[in-house]
């Protein structure tokens, strides 16, 4: 593939990686090591941007691991591996979004300068959704827990990719397309597989009781947890709109000026 050869830095998709390259030079085409023994930058600079590139290398080993064993699974017995795809690779899966919890962290301190509201609903709506399924022992048997992870998976191998290897100052013109684009597809069939999850597990948060409870005198008030269920469906739909908007936008920033040059051409 051919890299990019352009000197403007993209963003992330949903990270933006804040310029590292020295005054009057171009992008760093050395590797992140060699770029903080170069670069002649404060010490807490360098080390934030390899503090950036580990977390990203670790996100990216994590994803991949599991979308490679959902693969090679699949491959190997077929229809049988769906059913325990949590049992295999739940706890990796629970582990990668608890960590991404630290992105939040990172928008708020200006490490990555990026709209804190649209990365809070994307994180906060995989980890209800985990929680949700792993609440329940039948839902986690459901094939509708291989798809989604499958599209999770699908879109933070590309993702965490991309965002690794900006760190380091490398850009692909492919990946670059890739990063701005799969979620076009993926992403809508991601919120529908995750209403369809929560649809799943609510007659059994509604036998079983789940979470459900009754406040003590003198309130006197009952909780129903598949209640709260069925107004979050509708959340997950209105908080799509808005990342839609927000990942639009992103896409339209960062790949637009090629389009407008392409055009001209």
């Amino acid at each position: 593939m051919k890299k990019s050869t352009s000197n403007k830095q993209p963003k992330c998709a949903t990270y933006t990686v804040l310029s590292h390259c020295q005054p009057g030079v171009g992008k760093p085409q050395s590797p992140v090591w060699s770029l903080i023994r170069q670069c002649g930058m404060p010490s807490s600079s360098c080390t934030m941007y390899t503090y950036l590139f580990i977390y990203y290398l670790i996100q990216f080993c994590g994803h991949s691991w599991i979308f490679t064993n959902m693969t090679i699974r699949f491959l190997s017995f077929g229809k049988d591996s769906l059913a325990d795809t949590f049992y295999s690779i739940g706890f990796v899966m629970c582990l990668c979004q608890s960590l991404s919890i630290l992105e939040l962290l990172h928008v708020l301190v200006g490490i990555e300068k990026n709209s804190f509201l649209p990365r809070f609903l994307q994180i906060t709506e995989r980890i209800i959704i985990l929680f949700v399924i792993s609440s329940q022992e039948e839902v986690q048997g459901k094939y509708i827990v291989c798809v989604l992870f499958f599209l999770w998976n699908l879109l933070d191998v590309v993702r965490y990719t991309y965002c690794m290897l900006s760190v380091t100052g490398t850009y692909y013109e492919a990946l670059t397309w890739l990063n701005y684009t799969l979620w076009i597809p993926v992403y809508p069939l991601s919120i529908l597989a995750k209403a369809f999850a929560i649809y799943e597990s609510l007659p059994y948060f509604e036998s079983f009781g789940t979470y459900s409870t009754k406040l003590p005198f003198p309130v006197a008030l009952s909780i129903c947890f598949p209640y709260i269920l069925k107004m979050y469906l509708a959340m997950l739909f209105v908080g799509m709109y808005f990342i839609t908007r927000y990942l639009c936008s992103e896409r339209k920033a960062h790949l637009g000026a090629s389009y407008m040059k392409e055009k001209r051409s």
